[in-house]
């Protein structure tokens, strides 16, 4: 009597499998941010700002992965901002409420709020946005991005781990404040560089390499010092970003002016 075959086969949907490796890469994200947590219960801020800096890096890698592999998903949008609000938002208010703003009592409770909150509101804005048509806005976000604003509220803590010393700052009295400011800074129409679209001519490919490799560099040798000085030229790069939207917006709205124009006068 003849045996049946055996028809089963395991069918592998390779959109699903491509999809795996950039959601993978944000859950891990979601597991260093969670761990910069137990690291600031522990007292060791300096792991917890290291395990921030790099769900930071994990964040920009993993949705550029994923555009690269065509294994981009509902999902992992989703995932993303979920991650995003773990490591940027409820972790960093954590590490700094555990180093200062535990003194100041329910008002340092407050700050920490504020600030998840508005990255929460900043995250939700980010998704209602983000299925608009490419335009010369892409290089721009509106507002500064969560992942920027998560490093940058951790800067007094990471300021206080250098060799600054010449500098003396209160802390009490600036950690509040500058938790504040950024928290607005996230929910503001402020235009900050999104980095998205840079175009790279051959001819500085060599000086950028060397850029590069002389800041990981410095980075290894003096990490704190070169998170604080690139946190403080960030902040120093608002304000071009702002009169450089401004002055692509003008230019924008004179070419659609002179656009309309001509129809005008193809119609008459």
């Amino acid at each position: 009597m003849q045996q049946p075959k055996n028809n089963f086969k395991i069918v592998t949907d390779k959109k699903n499998a491509r999809v795996i490796l950039p959601n993978m890469l944000t859950l891990i994200g979601v597991c260093i941010g969670l761990t910069s947590i137990r690291f600031a219960l522990d007292g060791k801020f300096e792991f917890a700002v290291v395990a921030i800096i790099l769900a930071a890096v994990i964040d920009g890698l993993d949705g550029r992965i994923a555009r690269l592999i065509k294994g981009t998903s509902k999902v992992g949008k989703e995932l993303d901002s979920l991650t995003d609000m773990i490591s940027f938002g409820v972790a960093p208010a954590f590490i700094m409420y555990f180093w200062k703003l535990n003194t100041l009592g329910k008002f340092g409770w407050l700050v920490c709020l504020i600030f998840v909150i508005c990255v929460a509101l900043r995250l939700a804005r980010f998704n209602i946005n983000s299925g608009q048509e490419s335009s010369w806005k892409d290089n721009f976000f509106e507002g500064v991005p969560s992942p920027a604003g998560g490093i940058l509220v951790l800067t007094p803590l990471i300021f206080s781990m250098t060799n600054f010393e010449f500098i003396q700052i209160n802390y009490e009295i600036f950690v509040p404040i500058f938790f504040i400011v950024t928290s607005l800074l996230l929910i503001s129409k402020f235009p900050s560089y999104s980095f998205k679209k840079i175009v790279i001519q051959r001819k500085t490919t060599i000086f950028l390499l060397f850029g590069i490799v002389l800041f990981f560099g410095l980075l290894l040798i003096y990490p704190f010092n070169v998170i604080t000085i690139s946190a403080l030229i960030y902040l120093a790069m608002l304000p071009i970003s702002y009169f450089h939207y401004q002055k692509l917006k003008k230019l924008n709205e004179d070419q659609n002016l002179n656009g309309e124009d001509d129809d005008q006068e193809d119609i008459l």
